[in-house]
């Protein structure tokens, strides 16, 4: 699809939604207790989940002045498509918790705004049938590895046969996290998933034999290391995904944003860059592009516009965040996202107590209802 066929969100959601804060509100009233701490929890003290948002937050703008800004386009061409945004919904698992079409939902509004999804593989709906539901969108999959070998073979071959445009492996879940959150409700997620001692046992040469089956771009995800990032490059890697997994794993690690740089100097223009942890507004895009991301991944916000209101809060949700980028774009004397670079940002003091959900600062609601 292409900007010129994209579509807007309904009237209803536009008037229902004019900031990004009241879709997260809508989505809080919405969903019960146990699904909202499943989108915005994270692994033991969440120290990771808060650090996601800490280096987003310590970074300032440096913007220039007296620059012809009337034409300002946020937008960007990835796996062959012209995309309205460099932002990727990211894969987050069980979207049925969100809305009665999950998967579906998602990939629908990608396309219709004119992004792409990535789905992930512990979704009840399947990439077959989300490529059967919505063909022409830009779908991406995401895999844990539950199998042996010709199981992963299987499962690469038939993401080629439904149209995926590229195939991304998970590398940061060897173990699954202690999400205390959950744990302390009783509510235990896959906690009996056939097949997780396969995961714990992929190494380089698992992404090779991947890599060898496959005609469309190998994405790795879950790296934070110039180490890991070169290694990958090494392997033959198309796209490097910087990730933490949204604070959901390893529990005090860096923050995504403080990664990035290191990865961006060790892959040094040799394969794409996705990054994700703690974006939620679209200053958070532009800087990832500034300090050299190609795309950017966004997952609670994804969940945020299911749960909100479907397919159309997930528009909506896009919609707020092209007219933030757009803004800030121009407000920074730039008219392409090919200008950005680290000359625009400083790194600063933080003005504000980092957390999930500290992006909207505006939420009405007790904020303990929240996090």
């Amino acid at each position: 699809m292409t900007s010129s066929e994209t579509k807007s969100a309904p009237a209803e959601a536009v008037s229902s939604f004019l900031t990004l804060h009241e879709i997260v509100q809508k989505a809080r009233q919405k969903l019960n207790h146990d699904n909202w701490d499943y989108i915005v929890g994270g692994t033991e003290t969440e120290t990771t989940v808060k650090r996601n948002r800490a280096a987003l937050d310590k970074l300032a703008f440096k913007p220039r002045i007296l620059r012809d800004v009337r034409k300002v386009n946020p937008g960007t061409t990835f796996l062959g498509r012209d995309l309205r945004l460099p932002v990727l919904l990211a894969p987050v698992g069980s979207l049925e918790l969100f809305a009665p079409d999950s998967a579906v939902a998602a990939a629908t509004a990608a396309r219709d705004f004119g992004i792409g999804h990535m789905l992930s593989s512990v979704c009840k709906v399947n990439f077959e049938a989300v490529a059967e539901a919505v063909p022409d969108a830009l779908r991406l999959f995401q895999l844990y590895v539950h199998g042996d070998a010709a199981w992963v073979d299987d499962i690469a071959t038939r993401t080629m046969a439904a149209g995926c445009s590229a195939f991304c492996l998970t590398v940061d879940s060897a173990y699954y996290s202690r999400r205390e959150r959950d744990i302390a409700q009783r509510n235990i997620r896959r906690s009996n998933v056939p097949g997780r001692e396969f995961q714990p046992q992929i190494t380089w040469k698992d992404v090779d034999r991947l890599k060898s089956k496959l005609s469309i771009p190998l994405i790795l995800k879950g790296i934070s290391t110039a180490e890991d990032a070169e290694m990958a490059v090494e392997h033959g890697v198309d796209m490097i995904y910087v990730s933490n997994h949204g604070g959901r794993q390893l529990d005090h690690d860096r923050g995504s944003m403080d990664a990035l740089p290191e990865v961006v100097q060790a892959v040094n223009g040799r394969a794409q860059i996705i990054v994700d942890g703690g974006f939620n507004r679209g200053t958070d895009i532009v800087k990832a592009i500034a300090m050299g991301a190609d795309m950017v991944g966004m997952g609670r916000m994804q969940c945020y516009g299911l749960a909100a209101d479907g397919v159309a809060g997930v528009v909506r949700i896009l919609e707020l965040l092209e007219t933030e980028v757009r803004t800030c774009m121009g407000l920074l004397g730039v008219t392409s996202l090919a200008e950005l670079n680290p000359s625009y940002l400083q790194t600063l003091p933080s003005v504000t107590d980092s957390h999930v959900l500290s992006a909207f600062p505006h939420l009405s609601l007790d904020e303990k209802a929240f996090y």
